[in-house]
C-alpha cells in the first residue's frame, strides 16, 4: 500500500463517489471550483433512484451522472477515475469497495466515510489492495492537497470554512489525525499560525485503519514539500512506537510536532471508552503518557498538553508561502455564497443575452446553416449530431412517416374532433393520444428488440423462437400489404443508409431475423419500422459514438418513437384543416354501422 503524494498533485485526478452525501460532495465541487480548475473531478456517482445528480459548479448547477452500479460506467469514465470516496454504510461499504478496486484499471486510492465497519471487512480491504493504491478510513474525513485535490468532507463541507482556513497554497506542514474533527481542526491551527499545509489527512477513528499513521509519515518523508509533520494521535495501540523506530533508523528525519490525546485516562480506575474504536489504553504501553515519553525520547515535540501542542506549532520555523489568488477566490465565494436552484435544468435551449441558443448554437445560425434533419436529430439527441449522415437519414424518416393516410386511428380521431368544432391543439392531441403499443410505437419496440439480439449475440432463430414463446409478436417483422415476392420499396431505399456504415451489425441481425420469420409465412418482412430501427440504431453507434448504455436510455425514453411522433403531428394537422375547410359537421355513425353483441 502506497501513498504518493507527487503523483496525486502532478496528474488529472478522476473521482467516482459510492453512495451519495450532498454536503461532501458539493463541498468536493466547490474546492475544485475555487482552485480555478476547468471542471470539479467528480466524474461519476454509484447510487440507486436517479440517472443524475445536481450539484453547484460555481452559481451554474452541473449535472454529475449517476450510476445503477459499476458495470453501467462507461469504459471512457473508467479509465478516467484514479480515485474514490465512499459515502455508504459501514455494512455496505465493503462490496462496493472490493468491486472499484477491480473495475477501475487506473485507480490508486480512496476515502472510506462510513464508521462501524465490521474489522473483518476492513482486514479483507487491506489484503485486497495493491502494492500502489491506499484507502484512508474507515470513518475518515479523507485527503487534502491544497490546491489540486479534496477528497471527501475534510477541511470542512462550506466553501466559506475552506477559504477561512487558506486551504488552497500548498505549504511545508503535513497535518495528520485519526479524528476527522480533529483533523479540521489542525488545519485551522497551522494556517492562523502562518503556515501553509503540504496534505492532510484522517486516518479514520476505526480499530484498523486501512491506511496507518506509519504509512503517511513516509508518504510525508518522501514529499519534497514536506518540511514538518503535525501529528494528533490517540491512547490506544502502538502506532507512535512505529514511528518511535522510523525516526531512530533515521527513516523519518522531519520534524514532529505531537500531542497524545486522552491522558485523561489514566485518572480512572478502569480505562473509559473513548469516541474512536482504538482510544482504550488496555495496557501500560498504550496510554498517553507512555506514548509521548516515547516520542520525546527521539526527538518529538511532544506536548504535555494541547496548549502546548499550540505553542509548539505556533514556533515552526519555515519559510512562509505566500497565498495564491485570494482576491480571486473571494470573487468566487460570492458567486458560491449567492446560488440558488433552479427548478428545472434544460440541456435543450436557452436565452443568452436575449438570444435563442439551441444545444449550444445561436438559433438563426443554426436555422441558415444546418438542415432540418440536422436540427430535430440534435435536439432529440440532446447534443449536436456529427454527423451529415445522420441528419439525411433523420429527414429521409420525417418525410417518410409524415403520413399514411386516412384510414388510421390517429388521422380518423383527429377528423371527428375537426367535425365537432374542436381547435387545432384538441383535434391534433385526439390524434396523437392513439399513438401507443399498437400504433406508432412499433419503431422503439423494434429498437428493443435489435438492440438485445445484437447485445446478447443471439442466434435469429434462437431469438425467434424466444419471443414467441413468451406469445409476443416481433415488432417491425410483418405487413398486410408486402411480402417476399412483393417487398416493400421504402425498406430498400431505408437500408441504403447502413451500405455506407463499416458495420451494422442492427441490420444485418434484423435481416437475419427476416430470413427466419419468411421462411415460415411469406408477409412476415422486414417493414419500415423495423428497417428504421435498426438502421438508426448502427448510425448512432458508428457516426454519433453514442454507446450501449446511452442507447438502452433512449429506447427507455422513447427516443425513436419521438421521430413518428413529431413527423406525424404534420400530417394529423394537414387532416384537421382538411376537414375544416370541407365543413361538414358532426360525424355520426348509423346504428347499422355500429354492430351489437349480445
Amino acid at each position: 500500500m502506497s501513498l504518493n503524494i507527487l503523483k496525486l498533485k502532478n496528474q488529472k485526478n478522476g473521482i467516482i463517489a459510492l453512495g451519495t452525501h450532498l454536503g461532501i460532495l458539493q463541498s468536493m465541487m466547490d474546492y475544485d471550483y475555487l482552485c480555478g480548475k476547468d471542471k470539479p473531478d467528480l466524474v461519476g456517482i454509484i447510487a440507486s433512484g436517479k440517472k443524475s445528480l445536481r450539484l453547484f459548479w460555481g452559481d451554474h448547477e452541473k449535472m454529475i451522472p449517476v450510476y445503477s452500479t459499476i458495470q453501467d460506467v462507461p469504459k471512457k469514465t473508467r479509465l478516467e477515475v484514479t480515485l474514490f470516496i465512499n459515502l455508504l454504510s459501514g455494512r455496505r461499504a465493503k462490496s462496493l469497495t472490493y468491486e472499484v478496486l477491480k473495475e477501475f484499471p487506473n485507480l490508486q486510492g480512496g476515502s472510506i466515510f462510513a464508521e462501524n465497519m465490521p474489522e473483518k471487512n476492513t482486514l479483507e480491504i487491506i489484503h485486497a489492495l495493491g502494492i500502489k493504491q491506499f484507502i484512508t478510513g474507515p470513518a475518515s474525513v479523507g485527503l487534502l492537497i491544497p490546491g489540486h485535490l479534496k477528497l471527501g468532507a475534510i477541511g470542512g463541507t462550506q466553501g466559506d470554512q475552506l477559504v477561512s482556513a487558506m486551504l488552497f497554497t500548498a505549504g511545508n506542514v503535513a497535518v495528520f489525525s485519526s479524528s476527522g474533527g480533529m483533523t479540521n481542526e489542525l488545519l485551522n491551527l497551522v494556517t492562523k499560525a502562518g503556515q501553509r499545509v503540504s496534505f492532510a489527512l484522517s486516518f479514520g477513528g476505526d480499530r484498523f485503519p486501512i491506511l496507518t499513521p506509519k504509512q503517511a509519515f513516509i508518504a510525508a518523508e518522501k514529499d519534497k514539500n514536506t518540511k514538518a509533520i503535525v501529528y494528533f494521535g490517540e491512547l490506544g495501540g502502538y502506532d507512535e512506537y512505529e514511528i518511535v523506530e522510523m525516526i531512530k533508523k533515521k527513516e523519518i528525519t522531519k520534524k514532529v510536532i505531537a500531542y497524545i490525546g486522552g491522558s485523561i485516562s489514566e485518572m480512572f480506575e478502569k480505562p473509559p471508552q473513548f469516541g474512536h474504536a482504538k482510544a482504550m489504553a488496555s495496557r501500560g504501553e498504550e496510554t498517553a503518557q507512555a506514548k509521548t515519553k516515547a516520542l520525546l525520547s527521539v526527538g518529538v515535540k511532544a506536548a504535555a498538553s494541547f496548549t502546548e501542542f499550540i505553542e509548539e506549532v505556533k514556533r515552526i520555523k519555515i519559510k512562509k508561502v505566500l497565498d495564491s489568488s485570494p482576491s480571486s477566490q473571494n470573487d468566487k465565494m460570492q458567486q458560491i455564497q449567492n446560488r440558488t436552484p433552479s427548478l428545472f435544468i434544460n440541456s435543450v435551449s436557452r436565452d443568452v443575452g436575449g438570444s435563442v441558443e439551441i444545444i449550444g448554437q445561436e438559433m438563426l445560425s443554426m436555422a441558415t446553416k444546418q438542415s432540418f434533419g440536422h436540427i430535430v436529430g440534435s435536439m432529440l439527441l440532446g447534443r449536436q449530431l456529427r454527423s451529415k449522415q445522420t441528419a439525411e437519414f433523420i429527414e429521409f424518416v420525417m418525410k417518410l412517416l409524415v403520413d399514411h393516410g386516412p384510414y388510421v386511428s390517429g388521422a380518423i380521431n383527429t377528423m371527428i374532433a375537426a367535425r365537432a368544432g374542436k381547435d387545432l391543439v384538441s383535434s391534433l392531441a385526439s390524434g396523437l393520444l392513439t399513438i401507443g403499443p399498437r400504433f406508432g410505437g412499433a419503431i422503439n419496440q423494434a429498437a428493443a428488440h435489435w438492440l438485445e439480439g445484437v447485445a446478447e449475440n443471439v442466434d435469429p432463430h434462437d431469438y425467434v423462437e424466444r419471443i414467441a414463446k413468451q406469445h409476443k409478436r416481433i415488432s417491425g417483422i410483418g405487413h398486410r400489404k408486402y411480402r417476399t415476392d412483393a417487398p416493400d420499396p421504402r425498406v430498400s431505399i431505408i437500408l441504403q443508409f447502413a451500405d455506407k456504415l463499416k458495420k451494422s451489425p442492427h441490420t444485418d441481425f434484423a435481416k437475419n431475423i427476416e430470413k427466419v420469420t419468411t421462411a415460415k409465412k411469406a408477409n412476415l418482412i422486414l417493414n419500415v419500422d423495423g428497417a428504421i430501427a435498426a438502421v438508426l440504431l448502427d448510425l448512432l453507434t458508428e457516426k454519433e459514438r453514442v454507446s450501449q448504455n446511452e442507447l438502452h436510455e433512449l429506447i427507455d425514453i422513447e427516443f425513436f418513437n419521438a421521430l413518428f411522433v413529431l413527423s406525424r403531428s404534420v400530417g394529423f394537422t394537414a387532416h384537421y384543416l382538411d376537414q375544416r375547410r370541407r365543413d361538414e359537421g358532426l360525424f355520426r355513425l348509423s346504428p347499422k354501422e355500429v354492430g351489437f353483441s349480445e
